[in-house]
């Protein structure tokens, strides 16, 4: 049964929600984690079949539990990830309440709280913590017509290469999904080709070193917020496969036909822009500086990290860079799938407070919103880089819950002429 008021409601009983309740829990802050479905769903069940988490079990964690299903250098697999969750929400006694979904939050008129209405009935709550994440609405674009001769589907739908028709694949979006998908299709047999818009890539290892821990001895992982427009470059990394770095050239080199940024559709062809050499090329500068700044903090601390040059090789362009693709007619090149992996968008529809800008985004200082007592927990770059990470939002949630308790101890102070 939901009480009828407590301090704090947190919606969403993912690694955002479950860190949240840790720390208010550490605070003694009455509070409940509502979730619409199970602990950490999307990773069961919004998620490829085959999906491993981006960092290895050392890193991408909680720092009050390790996996103990997994060696520290292997990357968790996504049920194993939710199992954690799982088993992390038992551990620290998070009262999470499954399979209530909150339909509405709205201020309570004439004084302070909210009224949080919820499958289950309704709650009054002094605070809320809207810990949903950033991957909630899939976006495909309004390109392709939904009668076109072609099956469509998100990154979050796609499950395994056997779901989708025969015939060759064209995967849109060349981020961290785009990329593992259109590898996997590939080993499965598919002829696939592979749209890459702008982005950054890394090394997975180097020097004996993962790559996040190189984000973490250089600084990275703590970049605060960049200039508007650019919080939100893709970035292709992989655990799959025992991981390894995400090389454009060498899918191309593997039977990967590869294209630019995807513009426009008309009668059964798709259209590119001609930018392929341009995006290949700033990720390969963006993964080259990984590798400057790498050995220069090696030879800053006088490390004895074994060197790596082969890491420095940049394969040949491959014909599809060099006599790139302007347009494709779908049918004659025998796609008859098309797969977007280009992203999610926030739905805060249920959240009816003054929290959002003038673009209907949530507006916040690292989670602290401006309507007083909303809080937002989970999304990129909500304080950091590294915020939307497992490890990072534990951090976020922290810094929240000592802000909620900061308040929650104005609210009980009482002058000494009030208490005689």
């Amino acid at each position: 049964m939901i009480p009828e008021n407590v301090d704090v409601v947190v919606v969403g009983g993912g690694q955002a929600g479950i860190a949240m309740s840790e720390h208010l829990g550490a605070h003694g802050i009455s509070h409940v984690v509502l979730e619409r479905s199970r602990i950490a769903e999307r990773w069961r069940s919004e998620r490829w079949d085959s999906l491993v988490a981006n960092g290895p079990a050392w890193h991408d964690r909680f720092p009050g539990m390790e996996f103990t299903t997994h060696d520290p250098d292997e990357f968790v697999p996504k049920e194993a990830v939710a199992d954690y969750f799982e088993a992390y929400a038992s551990k620290i006694g998070a009262p999470v309440r499954c399979g209530v979904e909150v339909t509405r939050v709205r201020k309570v008129e004439g004084k302070s709280g909210f009224e949080v209405e919820t499958s289950e009935g309704t709650l009054q709550a002094g605070h809320v913590v809207a810990a949903t994440g950033p991957f909630q609405v899939p976006v495909i674009p309004n390109l392709i017509p939904p009668d076109a001769a072609v099956t469509q589907i998100h990154s979050a739908a796609y499950r395994n290469p056997s779901q989708l028709p025969e015939g060759a694949v064209m995967v849109v979006g060349a981020g961290s999904s785009g990329a593992q998908i259109a590898e996997e299709l590939m080993a499965a047999g598919r002829k696939v080709y592979l749209s890459v818009g702008p982005h950054d890539r890394t090394p997975r290892s180097y020097r004996g070193r993962d790559f996040v821990w190189w984000l973490g001895v250089l600084g990275k992982w703590d970049l605060q917020t960049p200039a508007p427009g650019t919080e939100h470059v893709t970035v292709a990394i992989s655990g799959a496969n025992g991981g390894q770095t995400v090389d454009f050239r060498r899918f191309a080199a593997s039977g990967i036909t590869l294209v630019g940024r995807t513009s426009a559709y008309e009668d059964g062809v798709l259209r590119f822009s001609d930018d392929l050499r341009r995006n290949i090329e700033r990720g390969d500068r963006n993964y080259l500086s990984v590798l400057d700044e790498a050995d220069a903090y090696v030879a800053r601390h006088g490390l004895d990290f074994p060197p790596d040059p082969a890491a420095r090789d940049l394969r040949p362009d491959p014909d599809c860079l060099t006599n790139p693709i302007r347009e494709l007619d779908l049918a004659g090149a025998g796609i008859s799938s098309v797969i977007w992996a280009t992203g999610f968008t926030l739905d805060y529809g249920w959240l009816q407070v003054d929290a959002f800008d003038e673009n209907g985004q949530p507006d916040h200082r690292r989670g602290v919103s401006t309507e007083p007592g909303v809080y937002f927990l989970g999304l990129p770059w909500l304080s950091r880089r590294g915020s939307s990470f497992i490890w990072g939002v534990w951090h976020d949630a922290r810094f929240i819950a000592d802000q909620i308790a900061i308040q929650l101890a104005y609210a009980a102070y009482r002058p000494a002429s009030e208490s005689t």
